[in-house]
């Protein structure tokens, strides 16, 4: 299956609403009677619409969006299933990887409260956008559990003691304390969330597309190595960089005072 050209045509998406609009992407988590936890067949269509939009080049941003009061409740303990025929890609089934290997703007638009596994997309996304009233919290502890996963993605934009004590102790924190703490990007009144996300989106989408993808991979290669590594591996990124369509474009448009034009 990984092999083949995939397509959204014939479809039925049953746990999330996928929408693609111009180069943009919308996977809605569409389970809000079960506080959009997060179940098998959920997490099979996030990461085979998220394997989509890294095929498709006119993809050029995603947003991941919920439905109803609470974003995402974490993984569904009650492992009820529904059905669905989209397939499963083999050795694509972990979101946070997926994620972190699209090389595409992510923008999660919280439209509710965050807990548990569903910090695996906040952390693993590029943005994260939420309404004021959002609470975030990983209460694991408080089950006997641990968030093991989540450390991962959650280490990489928060303090390590402000996140120790986070998972530590189970208890939420508010929109400003998660900005503060570098978990989201920002946090607006909730009937500004709609616009801001699309002015977001539509911002993004009109950068150099292959140069952003090549970007934030060279990025994603980077945070793993050593400084006196990365070093000598990004100066032989910039060289290629030049050489790409992208900056020819990007260049040509500069000194002939036009807008680009990123589909040549």
């Amino acid at each position: 299956m990984s092999q083949e050209k995939l397509s959204l045509k014939g479809l039925n998406f049953q746990a999330t609403k996928i929408e693609e609009n111009k180069n943009i992407l919308t996977i809605t988590l569409n389970r809000p009677e079960k506080k959009n936890a997060l179940n098998n067949v959920m997490v099979n269509e996030i990461c085979y619409a998220l394997a989509y939009a890294k095929q498709e080049r006119s993809v050029r941003v995603i947003i991941i969006a919920a439905e109803g009061d609470i974003f995402c409740a974490g993984a569904d303990l009650r492992r009820e299933e529904s059905e669905s025929n989209v397939p499963k890609i083999e050795g694509a089934d972990d979101i946070s990887l997926m994620l972190r290997h699209l090389y595409k703007p992510v923008i999660c638009k919280i439209q509710g409260s965050v807990l548990a596994g569903a910090l695996l997309m906040v952390t693993n996304s590029t943005h994260a956008i939420a309404i004021k009233e959002a609470k975030f919290s990983a209460p694991e502890i408080l089950r006997g559990l641990w968030p093991h996963m989540v450390m991962a993605g959650l280490f990489r934009v928060m303090p390590k003691r402000a996140g120790l004590d986070f998972i530590m102790r189970g208890q939420s924190i508010d929109a400003s304390k998660a900005k503060e703490w570098g978990l989201i990007n920002d946090f607006v009144e909730k009937e500004q969330l709609d616009e801001h996300v699309k002015n977001l989106s539509e911002e993004l989408s009109n950068l150099a597309p292959g140069t952003m993808q090549f970007g934030l991979e060279a990025y994603e290669k980077q945070d793993a190595m050593a400084f006196d590594e990365a070093l000598p591996f990004l100066q032989k990124q910039i060289a290629k960089t030049f050489e790409g369509p992208d900056a020819k474009e990007g260049i040509a448009a500069f000194l002939e005072k036009r807008k680009p034009d990123w589909d040549k």
